[in-house]
């Protein structure tokens, strides 16, 4: 039979092991929206200090929407990610870099041959200092004329839909996917290409 004391010292052990980590992580979340979620939620996983990312949609009207309606255009909602990050080691500005530097924000509702309100630009702020960071950025890049005019919605976070299960690692599941291939692939090469410094 085994000892009961050395049942308790194992769980207690598990225990501390699990406190440590979450002392050392400071998970944090982040919401964009830029075309595509295959693309976007690709180029996220690729970065440093990011956990987890999931594809959904955010930004509408409709309660639990599903991926043919939110293609209608009818739900008010953009393909969305949602970034759980690591703030310890990525920060929410870095994010924010990231989001403005790997799609164009000066395209409405629309990214490359993706066109309609659910492929528009948004950044998600969940308080006024991530609001600040976005708008700070939105001047930046105007200011040194990357861009003429930045359509990019600056929007007030509220409700995330994760999006369904065949969704979810799409490029990293269909590689052979002809979008992935001709789309997804060039952007996110173009992405590593620019922010090789903070990749994983």
């Amino acid at each position: 039979m085994i000892n009961k004391f050395f049942i308790l010292t194992l769980l207690l052990i598990q225990f501390n092991n699990q406190n440590v980590i979450s002392e050392k992580q400071e998970l944090s979340k982040a919401y964009f929206a830029s075309g595509c979620f295959w693309c976007v939620e690709s180029i996220y996983e690729n970065l440093n200090g990011v956990t987890k990312v999931d594809s959904g949609y955010s930004g509408g009207f409709t309660k639990k929407p599903n991926y043919t309606q939110v293609m209608s255009g009818k739900t008010g909602h953009a393909e969305t990610i949602e970034v759980i990050y690591d703030s310890k080691i990525i920060d929410f500005k870095t994010l924010v870099k990231v989001f403005f530097g790997s799609h164009d924000p000066s395209t409405l509702n629309r990214q490359g041959p993706d066109v309609g309100t659910q492929y528009r630009s948004i950044a998600f702020y969940k308080n006024e200092n991530e609001k600040k960071i976005i708008k700070e950025e939105i001047k930046r890049l105007l200011k040194n004329q990357t861009y003429k005019k930045v359509t990019t919605q600056v929007v007030e976070f509220e409700k995330f839909y994760v999006a369904e299960e065949y969704h979810q690692d799409f490029k990293k599941n269909n590689p052979s996917n002809l979008y992935i291939k001709n789309v997804s692939a060039p952007r996110i090469n173009k992405f590593k290409m620019n922010f090789k410094d903070i990749l994983k």
